[in-house]
């Protein structure tokens, strides 16, 4: 990780006004893009995320099948303009390897098994990158694939966790991210409260890492009760356009 001589604690605060177990303002919208089956924009502070879920669909060429499962292509992405340097277009390793975690952070929870020889595409672009952009991007594609119809035990919540000069903190922002003795990515089916990722870069013991997956669990549940609203809403808001046209052509009849 890099490391900056700068604290990033003042006055028992973090650098953006934080006490150590906020969360930075989240804001949640689904059918976000018009063509796809299913898709949504997460924001948590400034890093953003937008996905795109097409399928199931049927799978080509043929030889790629699973003749008893369906399977997730899920691809994740940062934006050339995302951060300050600019990124240079195309595959990374490090998109690849995000793409790979996060794709298995589904596995134990879309119903694959039921759309033999299909896919489910999962498209994760990162519009703008201010720390913990995996686990955005994950709740985005757990309400984008809830909205394209695949079926799942749960929604997956996630959230990231960590340890800068000594304590320990939730949603770690980009300056934190680059410079934490520790950060834990954690996402979660939260009723079913079972982990389907959980990675960790740095150093801590036994006792931290166990605080925080409880800091994790509590804001995982926080975060689905969002999701959940941000469904619910977005489908009723649907439900009242659609009566208030027909209304209207009711009316003009």
């Amino acid at each position: 990780m890099a490391k900056t001589n700068d604290k990033l604690i003042v006055n028992g605060k973090r650098l953006d006004g934080r006490a150590f177990g906020d969360m930075r303002p989240i804001t949640m919208r689904i059918n976000a893009v018009d063509n796809a089956d299913g898709s949504a924009q997460v924001s948590f502070g400034n890093t953003e995320a937008i996905v795109a879920v097409y399928g199931p669909r049927k799978l080509f060429p043929r030889f790629l099948q699973e003749n008893d499962r369906g399977i997730m292509r899920y691809r994740y992405n940062m934006a050339p303009f995302s951060c300050t340097d600019r990124i240079r277009p195309g595959s990374s390793r490090r998109g690849t390897e995000i793409s790979k975690t996060s794709r298995l952070a589904f596995e134990p929870v879309a119903f694959l098994n039921d759309f033999p020889t299909t896919v489910v595409d999962v498209f994760t672009e990162i519009l703008q990158a201010d720390g913990s952009t995996r686990v955005t991007g994950i709740n985005a594609a757990s309400m984008a694939i809830a909205v394209a119809g695949v079926p799942m035990r749960d929604l997956v919540a996630a959230c990231s966790v960590g340890k800068i000069q000594g304590q320990l903190i939730v949603d770690l922002n980009g300056i934190e991210d680059n410079n934490s003795e520790a950060d834990v990515a954690v996402a979660m089916m939260p009723t079913k409260d079972r982990v389907t990722l959980l990675q960790m870069d740095g150093v801590l013991t036994k006792d931290e890492l166990f605080t925080l997956l409880g800091k994790a669990r509590e804001n995982c549940m926080r975060i689905y009760d969002m999701q959940k609203a941000a469904i619910k809403n977005s489908f009723k808001q649907n439900q009242d356009a659609e009566a208030a046209v027909e209304a209207d052509n009711g009316e003009m009849q």
